[in-house]
């Protein structure tokens, strides 16, 4: 189900088009397009995404207002408090909606940025902010729902910020936030801030009020984390976002392996400071975590930072993950979380490097018999699926991830990947979109969203996408400057930022550095292809790629339209043909034919 339903008349899709992007850009999932023949299951599905939807924007245009549809969602949105009406042409109104304040979009040029843009989109998130988010409790009967309280208050938990001096060990205080999040959304009485909306102010000066402002929250929680050695200092306070008082404070120094504990006493402090009573189900909610295992949960943050900042296709970053994980579960043998992002680096590695190698399926089967509900472990499968060319099962894996975790990283990234190599770019630009809000050292989704906009000539879009990229590979850069893997993202974004030279001088210093890899060679041809017109120079940086390419990622590579220029190429068509010969003869070209 989607943060924002959007309520158009189908001939007017084309200027809704740019304000979905827009919306999707913030981090926000869209319900718009539906591929559906109209029929009763069109109007269930329409009654169910209504329902679910935290806003409903209606598109209000000339055509739109005769719309018996329209107007219907319309007056359902309005209904439930959740309606935010643009309009275009000065359409006149129907009179029902009238009262309701609509934003004039006639001079917003479809420019995120121009002040009526600006006006829809602080209004949306002022209504996304004010939906309670709760997190998914597998073990929880349905039933349970039913009992769930009125939330009373509405937090917003800012990113904790990392005081260890260490850029390292950002992972680990992200993870304490994300963990406070999902303890505090288990209690009934609270309405607690998604983290995509929390972690738009991470590493920014933040003004309380006006945050508490923006996401309608009743109160804010910030607090900052020092790692050092074996002990851990967390310091943390609540402040009543009315008053700009501190209901509550206070300082933990602690070993790490307290950890689980030190956390359990914050949302309990918060829940005391709050005036709340902690139901018995709910106190064994919070206490109820994937591990018990301090170190294993740190081995398993580790294991994920490596994911989120590795390419996609890289077999140093597959490697580590794998090893990572692989001590984690030595550990805690029933870590699922731990099982699925192991078959996330296993699936790396068969791409990478052997199509014959442990596709990771055993490793998501294990995580799946552990926790049948975890979103993770059913993207991952998906991605196996692909991988072995069976796209309706992937999506299938897709759309159950989706259902039980929207805002999940993991289930975004791999809902994108399924969408751009089946050429659906607009819905690949969504998920990506989100991916990379929710997580702040993400590198690889930014520079995919490079990639789909290009295939949608949003030109705006590319910019936009690539200078995250660029920033994002900047501040990591700023730090290691031999890091070859992020040189490489920085070149493929300063190449669809037009900037030629700085590019090729990357690209040169990032494969001095590590002439071996092959995916960061690959990534380079596709900027020299796409970006900068250099069919020769792309053509030679693929020659080694396909030498060794497996299967699984000549697929990728077919349905690529960063290559789409070396489709007619001569040379480009004898290095398919020479690697679908070579695979067919190892026994790996079943899935190189799709």
């Amino acid at each position: 189900m989607a943060d924002v339903f959007v309520s158009y008349a189908r001939s007017d899709k084309a200027r809704v088009a740019p304000l979905v992007a827009a919306i999707s850009a913030k981090g926000w999932t869209v319900w718009w397009d539906p591929e559906i023949t109209p029929g009763q299951e069109f109007d269930d599905m329409i009654d169910a995404e209504i329902a679910s939807a935290k806003a409903v924007m209606v598109v209000w245009t000339p055509t739109s207002v005769t719309s018996r549809w329209v107007r219907g969602e319309a007056r359902e949105g309005a209904d439930n408090n959740k309606l935010v009406p643009v309009r275009f042409d000065n359409a006149r109104l129907p009179m029902d909606v009238r009262a309701i304040h609509t934003t004039d979009l006639d001079g917003w040029n479809e420019d995120a940025e121009s002040a009526p843009a600006q006006e829809f989109l602080h209004a949306l998130g002022a209504m996304i902010a004010r939906a309670p988010t709760t997190a998914v409790n597998p073990a929880a009967p349905e039933a349970a729902a039913e009992e769930k309280a009125v939330p009373r208050f509405t937090v917003c938990v800012l990113p904790f910020t990392n005081m260890s001096g260490d850029p390292e060990q950002e992972y680990f205080s992200d993870g304490i936030t994300e963990d406070v999040i999902t303890d505090l959304s288990k209690v009934s009485a609270l309405g607690i801030i998604s983290r995509n909306s929390a972690f738009m102010y991470k590493g920014k000066h933040v003004d309380i009020p006006k945050v508490a402002s923006d996401l309608n929250a009743s109160h804010v929680l910030e607090g900052s984390v020092r790692k050092a050695g074996g002990r851990v200092r967390i310091s943390a306070q609540l402040v009543d976002a009315k008053t700009n008082n501190h209901l509550w404070a206070e300082r933990y120094d602690r070993e790490a392996s307290d950890i689980f504990a030190l956390q359990d006493e914050i949302s309990q402090a918060i829940v005391k400071a709050l005036q709340l009573r902690l139901l018995p189900k709910e106190k064994k909610a919070i206490e109820h975590r994937g591990t018990e295992s301090a170190d294993a949960h740190n081995l398993y943050l580790m294991a994920r930072q490596t994911h989120v900042t590795g390419q996609e296709s890289d077999v140093r970053s597959a490697e580590a993950i794998v090893r990572l994980c692989q001590r984690t579960v030595e550990i805690d043998p029933d870590y699922a979380e731990a099982w699925a992002l192991m078959a996330v680096g296993y699936r790396k590695l068969r791409e990478a490097r052997d199509g014959n190698a442990d596709d990771g399926m055993a490793a998501a089967q294990r995580a799946l018999d552990l926790n049948p509900d975890l979103p993770e472990a059913h993207a991952v499968l998906a991605q196996l699926h692909l991988s072995n060319g069976d796209a309706d099962a992937a999506a299938k894996e897709v759309a159950i991830a989706l259902k039980l975790n929207p805002d999940s990283y993991e289930v975004n990234r791999s809902a994108g990947r399924l969408h751009y190599q089946q050429h659906r770019h607009e819905e690949a630009a969504r998920c990506y979109e989100k991916a990379a809000a929710l997580m702040e050292g993400d590198l690889n989704s930014p520079s995919m969203l490079i990639s789909a906009y290009t295939a949608l000539s949003d030109r705006a879009g590319v910019r936009r996408a690539a200078e995250l990229a660029l920033k994002r590979a900047e501040a990591v850069l700023a730090r290691d400057p031999n890091n070859s893997m992020v040189a490489g993202y920085s070149a493929y974004a300063l190449a669809a930022l037009e900037q030629g030279e700085r590019a090729k001088s990357r690209m040169e210093r990032a494969l001095l550095i590590d002439p071996e890899n092959l995916n960061m060679r690959y990534n380079f041809a596709c900027a020299l292809c796409t970006y900068l017109g250099d069919t020769e120079a792309a053509l030679d940086m693929l020659v080694p790629v396909f030498d060794t390419i497996t299967a699984s990622f000549l697929v990728y590579t077919k349905a690529d339209p960063d290559l789409e220029m070396l489709r007619s190429e001569p040379r480009y068509q004898a290095m398919v043909a020479a690697a679908e010969e070579r695979l067919a003869g190892s026994g790996d070209g079943e899935a190189a034919s799709g």
